[in-house]
């Protein structure tokens, strides 16, 4: 079948995310065929260079080799079982590989299936740990400009008005603190301190995105504001999550972002990248004493009673192996320190573009951002139609253009992905 052909089929039955529908009568759906590497190709076979690892999840490049083989073996044993009174191997080898990788105290794992359900899990633990103790704190804290998913508690503590407001009337109620991604790192910190006094003994727990508030345009801010964040919370006794789910495994240039802060939250949050693009899966660090809150005789009430189908799907579990796996044996951090500087010396000719207001980058995240354009040029649209044309498919998140590779790409494709996204920001010049 032809591309003509699949998205004709496909626009019958199918209601795509984060998507307008309408756009489709003229921007045509790409059904993509297969991917190998760094590209992924459609059915005319055209390849298309994957700059944001298919929406920030593939870190070890499509029809990874090693993974495949991974997969395959743990299918012919084992392809799923109920993990409420049943284990695996692979969950359990995975769950003591993450407690010896995340920070400190993070001794216990809870898993569910994407980044939205982890986020809603930390959040229902940290209230109903002080609901076990005889207290009741309803309110939670986020950052102006964040961005935590789209499920109904997600959504809540996000602070992304394109997708929230339209649910405000029935979500729950959060109170969101400046961004030091906006505002200085001192303004951030004190708006914070001021809310958890305000409200101290409402507040269950504050959660930020490590370092870059992703869907948030790409916007990011100092560790050190992470290590005044923790010592606040410590202060008032409210929890911290750091949700990673974007950021973790390496996107930082460290291992997560909360590293370079060297802080250790309450709860953390992982998907994404932990199964390198391949599986739904997440899962929920948390310390041992949260843990213990929840551990009692079973009529006590105070279980926590969370669950989903896949829970700790077998196959998952052997596919975040297999990306610990290559991790460890390949050195992925240090080796990825030349290409974030090569990222950092490639973009710098954006910074002389008239249009361009700012590059900016964290490790392996680098955003361009835009200026002249009015939302209702979609400039973004019309950035991705072009690159498309020459095989590097980037998606602008609006006015900002920003990069976030597999970490299988070479130098050659960097180069590639940076200049012929230059040569389509240039010719946007009257």
């Amino acid at each position: 079948m032809t591309n003509q052909q699949l998205m004709q089929e496909d626009l019958k039955y199918i209601f795509h995310p984060c998507s307008q529908m309408k756009d489709h009568e003229k921007l045509p759906l790409i059904p993509i065929k297969k991917g190998k590497g760094s590209y992924i190709t459609d059915f005319d076979n055209n390849s298309y260079l994957d700059c944001i690892s298919s929406w920030w999840v593939n870190l070890f490049g499509h029809s990874n080799d090693y993974i495949n083989s991974k997969i395959e073996l743990q299918i012919k044993e084992l392809e799923h079982v109920i993990f409420a009174g049943f284990t695996h191997k692979p969950a359990i080898d995975l769950a003591s590989r993450l407690v010896k990788i995340t920070p400190e105290y993070l001794n216990k794992v809870f898993f569910a299936d994407n980044g939205s359900s982890a986020v809603e899990i930390a959040l229902k633990m940290s209230f109903q740990y002080f609901k076990n103790r005889g207290e009741t704190r309803t309110l939670f804290v986020s950052l102006e400009n964040s961005y935590h998913g789209e499920t109904m508690g997600a959504l809540a503590v996000s602070d992304t008005g394109l997708y929230k407001d339209i649910y405000k009337d029935i979500l729950i109620k959060t109170i969101q603190a400046k961004s030091p991604a906006l505002v200085s790192e001192d303004e951030a910190i004190e708006d914070m301190r001021r809310i958890l006094k305000e409200h101290r003994y409402k507040i269950s727990s504050v959660i930020v995105e490590p370092l870059v508030q992703c869907a948030g345009s790409m916007k990011m801010y100092k560790p050190s504001y992470l290590k005044k964040l923790r010592a606040l919370c410590d202060d008032e006794g409210i929890f911290l999550i750091a949700d990673e789910i974007a950021v973790g495994f390496g996107r930082t240039g460290t291992m997560f972002g909360v590293n370079q802060a060297d802080i250790s939250p309450d709860f953390m949050c992982l998907s994404k990248g932990l199964t390198g693009g391949y599986m739904p899966l997440s899962v929920v660090m948390m310390t041992d004493e949260i843990y213990d809150s929840f551990y009692c005789d079973y009529n006590e009430g105070k279980s926590f009673l969370d669950s989903h189908s896949y829970t700790g799907n077998t196959i998952a579990c052997a596919v975040a192996n297999a990306v610990l796996d290559i991790f460890e044996k390949d050195d992925i951090i240090n080796k990825n320190l030349k290409k974030i500087e090569l990222i950092k010396k490639r973009t710098k000719k954006f910074e002389e573009l008239e249009n361009v207001l700012e590059v900016r980058q964290t490790g392996m995240i680098c955003a361009i951002e835009l200026k002249g354009y009015s939302s209702d040029e979609r400039v973004g649209l019309k950035i991705f139609e072009q690159a498309l044309k020459y095989g590097v498919y980037i998606r602008p998140l609006g006015n900002i253009i920003y990069f976030m590779p597999p970490y299988c790409f070479n130098k050659k494709e960097i180069k590639k992905m940076i200049d012929i996204t230059y040569l389509v920001v240039k010719g946007l010049l009257k």
